[in-house]
């Protein structure tokens, strides 16, 4: 079983998310998706808003985060992700989410800088993954 399992710390800005054996982890980066298991080699990713999945050990189903923007460090076999934010389906508040989404979409029509624009696209992006997440627990 060692072989099949790899050490996964993953941390937001402000507490730990999770920490343990994992059998697999897919993370979002800006190339797509990337998988990760154990006896990976060592390297160090960009993560851009979007899902991280992750297999517990003896599993056979996904559970799945929402993740902000950070990194992710694989050495000598041990994972380390730190993201901003992290959030389980059950703790989003789609409302919430909702509310973000259209206040992005109000600052993107308002053709400010395009700082402005970015900002407001990539909340966007994080809303809409959100409410994604959510809506899939409440289906």
């Amino acid at each position: 079983m060692a072989h099949t399992v790899f050490t996964t710390r993953i941390y937001e800005a402000d507490s730990p998310f999770f920490e343990g054996d994992l059998e697999s982890l897919i993370v979002p980066t800006s190339d797509g998706e990337y998988g990760i298991q154990a006896r990976h080699r060592n390297l160090v990713i960009a993560i851009v808003p979007g899902l991280l999945k992750y297999r517990l050990p003896g599993e056979t189903e996904m559970r799945i985060a929402s993740v902000s923007e950070g990194m992710v460090r694989i050495e000598d076999g041990d994972v380390l992700i730190l993201v901003n934010t992290a959030e389980r389906p059950e703790e989003i508040d789609a409302e919430r989410a909702r509310a973000r989404a259209e206040e992005a979409k109000e600052i993107m029509l308002q053709k400010r800088s395009m700082q402005e624009y970015y900002q407001a696209e990539a909340t966007l992006r994080r809303a809409m993954i959100r409410l994604k997440l959510s809506n899939s627990v409440n289906d």
